[in-house]
């Protein structure tokens, strides 16, 4: 058999019916490898199939094997050394654990290791590792954060925005900061229980402090993500290194949650008389307040609307609509919610003379979706636009939901505009996007066109009282 690296049998040859893996030792490593000039290893089956398996485990082992021969990192050479001996047991029909957790184990699978070992006439090296003589490397928990974001979930970070990976990592990075801030960096395998609950008692005296008249400072939510974070990393990095682990450190610990309140909507009249009519909104520049009147009469996410292209609004169609997707151009990915997030909304009302006027979106605001939401909210709260302390910006979408409600809109119609969940099978496309805009029509509010094109101008406010900015630096 040929041994192409191209070809699907490379390295395999045939002998009395049992596949044998042979492969020439590089010239390079031919002094320190003392299988040269080839490499012979019985695969001990006549299964094309699972000696195809077995030869790719060994390939890659000797590879990584041969690359720590000629490294002068001594971390790099061992942590080759390790993965090689994993990959080596693995192709030989075993899982790698240590010497000590094999003599605690099984019986048979002792002898079974035995009885490899003495077969096996290859390095000493692949003996030492069915033994679990060759130690894992090791590796800092901010070292094995790094393999983590690098190597393991690098495939779910793809069809991130750089706005969406930024928030991805700053909350798991916070939850790596916090365990080092009261333990240090310690090696990801030693981290104990112990370890574990004192960043459990950290996050306990910050959501219930035990001092008389202590108060709060934050939700058993922050806790239960630092906690949980940390688990899925301690779980993901050990599983990505073939390291079997009896028991994850920080398993079982969370804090109790109480049911979520959920935003008040803002009062329908409140919207018409406010936001709808007059000069409330001139201090906003056009783009923070085209998305603002967009969300009254679509509902969509603050993070939707202001990072819709000019490919996803359709204002030469039939019925004008926006499409809410995941966007998949590997110069601008992004991703969205959830699956039940994807959707065509038709534009009526305030919305239709948004996107009239911005038919290319908001171009000042994509993939700043959280500076445009802060900047909004200060200015509706300095200006008095909000009914109370309990609403902000994000209230507009609980709004058009209830509207939708008390208009009598289709439950499953509601469900597909606010992009929730339908809890059935979906057939058919959810209603024609003609039906969907006459039945949003019933719940337009009335709305002075002006508004939406007005010029910018500077509300009065207190002297001493700074300036909103958004994150490019610029007034709203």
């Amino acid at each position: 058999m040929r041994n192409n690296r191209n070809d699907q049998d490379r390295h395999l040859i045939l002998r009395r019916g049992i596949y044998h893996y042979k492969r020439r030792v590089p010239a390079v490593v031919a002094d320190k490898d003392a299988r040269a000039p080839h490499v012979r290893t019985s695969l001990k089956t006549s299964d094309l199939a699972l000696a195809r398996s077995k030869r790719d485990a060994l390939e890659t082992a000797d590879d990584q094997l041969w690359a720590s021969m000629i490294t002068d990192e001594p971390s790099a050479v061992a942590q080759a050394r390790y993965k090689a001996a994993v990959k080596r047991v693995e192709a030989m029909g075993f899982r790698y654990q240590s010497s000590e957790d094999i003599a605690s184990g099984d019986l048979r699978d002792v002898v079974s290791r035995l009885e490899a070992v003495m077969d096996e006439r290859t390095l000493p090296a692949t003996n030492r590792a069915v033994m679990g003589t060759i130690p894992a490397p090791s590796v800092t928990l901010t070292a094995a954060f790094k393999v983590y974001t690098d190597e393991i979930v690098h495939d779910e970070l793809r069809g991130k925005s750089e706005s969406q990976k930024r928030s991805w990592r700053k909350v798991k990075q916070r939850a790596v900061n916090n365990l080092v801030d009261v333990c240090g960096d310690l090696p990801i395998s030693e981290i104990t229980r112990s370890d574990a609950l004192k960043l459990y008692n950290l996050w306990l005296e910050r959501i219930a402090p035990k001092k008389k008249g202590a108060r709060s400072t934050h939700k058993p939510t922050s806790g239960n993500r630092d906690l949980g974070n940390l688990r899925g990393l301690y779980e993901s990095y050990h599983k990505h290194q073939g390291i079997e682990i009896k028991q994850n450190p920080f398993d079982g610990l969370g804090f109790a949650e109480k049911t979520k309140r959920s935003r008040p909507p803002i009062p329908t009249e409140w919207i018409k008389t406010k936001l709808l009519t007059g000069d409330a909104l001139t201090g906003l520049n056009p783009q923070a307040r085209g998305v603002l009147l967009a969300m009254i009469e679509t509902g969509a996410r603050p993070s939707e609307l202001c990072n819709l292209q000019k490919t996803e609004i359709f204002m030469k169609a039939e019925v004008p609509y926006i499409r809410i997707e995941p966007r998949e151009d590997h110069d601008n990915p992004r991703e969205i919610k959830t699956e039940s997030s994807v959707r065509s909304i038709p534009l009526v009302g305030v919305a239709l003379a948004v996107f009239q006027a911005h038919p290319n979106g908001f171009p000042r605001y994509r993939d700043k979706e959280n500076s445009l939401t802060t900047a909004i909210n200060k200015y509706l709260r300095d200006n008095k636009l909000l009914p109370s302390d309990k609403h902000t910006f994000y209230s507009l979408r609980h709004s058009f939901e209830d509207r939708m409600k008390e208009g009598g809109l289709d439950e499953e119609l509601r469900r597909g505009l606010m992009g929730h969940t339908i809890q059935r099978p979906r057939y058919g496309s959810g209603g024609s996007l003609a039906w969907q805009r006459d039945e949003l029509t019933k719940i337009a509010l009335p709305f002075d066109p002006e508004i939406v094109a007005r010029a910018q101008t500077r509300r009065l406010r207190a002297a001493s009282e700074p300036r909103d900015r958004d994150i490019d630096g610029s007034h709203l």
